[in-house]
């Protein structure tokens, strides 16, 4: 085993600000299933988005033997330059100790975080998925091996564990799957899936997310802040923390084409945040430049139907056309997610079958057709 390659993790953004903001004594616990075996690990924890310094108390990591349940014996204290606990500044990030601790192939694993002290709970993501499942007890549970049913429930929402790299084969490594809420759901886990389910696999797949983002915007109030940062302030980090990756899958931009009505309509939402065709082209450049200067092979990803959608008109639908077009002979390989869940007798919608019920995001039949087909190219 020579290689760190992360085999999970999430992007960091901003937490929907709620008047209950923080949290206390409380145990945040995240099962990882992993796509190849390993004899070490580091996990990566972040506080970019927070506002103030936080304290992880203490983090244990043991084999999962269900959702809820870990193996106490062979659970491993994580540390940090040899201490329990750790305080992360607002704004920063940083790894764990390397620890000695054993994965299987496909093994899955739960990482378990005891926050004692009031903490701002605001450096968080919304990932789900059938591979993406969390869960909070009241109380310090890092060392319990059953989370108490009365004092637990489940949650889709990340706090601070952005990764966690094992240390691997040499033949192993990971890709990326970068972008907004159509990548925070389900797609990339049934891409994992499919990848884990290959006897000769050296794939994992990592995803770096955020609902409501955008290529080349973000807000400043508090109403949409949660829809996370700009392009500018999310890729390089998110990107350049990734171990062992050799590939990058960017779909992103439809937010940056429904998001503004004009602020007569919304005060937040301007008309003057919609891009122009060659504005959203130059953001997603520089992505892949970026990407280059990291050593990552680029795929890009069309754009997903949006008839029906409640801001939808005919100008969106030109504008996101001429985008998928130039994605689709831009000199990269391209995913044409599009073509796989778009309607054969209407292009501008989704095929039956495909659409969640608000014309924007897939059913779970669309995130299966959109796996299956970044499957097929990461395998060409």
């Amino acid at each position: 085993m020579s290689k760190w390659v992360t085999v999970w993790g999430n992007a960091t953004s901003v937490a929907e600000r709620r008047p209950e903001t923080y949290a206390r004594d409380i145990t945040l616990r995240y099962p990882v299933k992993c796509a190849f075996a390993g004899d070490r690990v580091r996990l990566h924890f972040s506080n970019f988005c927070g506002a103030e310094d936080i304290s992880l108390t203490r983090v244990t990591i043991a084999p999962a033997i269900s959702d809820r349940e870990i193996n106490l014996k062979d659970a491993a204290l994580v540390t940090f330059s040899g201490r329990e606990s750790v305080t992360i500044k607002a704004g920063e990030e940083l790894f764990s100790d390397e620890i000695d601790f054993r994965v299987k192939p496909l093994g899955k694993v739960s990482v378990s975080i005891y926050l004692k002290d009031f903490t701002l709970m605001r450096s968080a993501v919304v990932i789900t998925g059938p591979l993406s499942k969390g869960f909070y007890s009241l109380g310090d549970c890092t060392l319990k091996s059953v989370l108490p049913l009365n004092e637990t429930r489940t949650t889709e929402t990340y706090y601070f564990l952005t990764g966690l790299d094992l240390l691997t084969d040499d033949k192993n490594r990971c890709v990326i799957c970068y972008g907004d809420s159509i990548t925070s759901q389900s797609w990339p886990d049934y891409l994992a899936g499919l990848c884990m389910d290959d006897p000769y696999n050296k794939t994992a797949v990592v995803r770096r997310a955020a609902s409501g983002t955008r290529v080349l915007r973000q807000y400043s109030c508090i109403t949409y802040e949660s829809y996370g940062l700009s392009g500018k302030n999310r890729f390089a980090r998110e990107i350049s923390t990734v171990s062992g990756a050799d590939t990058v899958i960017i779909q992103q931009g439809i937010n940056d084409i429904i998001h503004p009505v004009g602020t007569d309509v919304n005060p937040f939402r301007p008309m003057s945040d919609l891009p122009s065709a060659d504005e959203l082209k130059d953001g997603l450049k520089y992505y892949f430049n970026i990407a280059k200067e990291h050593g990552l092979k680029v795929i890009t990803g069309t754009l997903l139907p949006i008839k029906g959608w409640r801001t939808y008109a005919p100008f969106r639908e030109e504008l996101k056309n001429n985008i998928n077009v130039w994605l689709r002979n831009c000199g990269y390989d391209c995913i044409d997610f599009d073509g796989a869940v778009r309607s054969g007798k209407d292009p501008a919608a989704f095929d039956e079958g495909c659409d969640s019920g608000d014309c924007l995001h897939p059913s779970e039949e669309g995130y299966k057709r959109m796996a299956r087909l970044a499957f097929a190219e990461l395998n060409k």
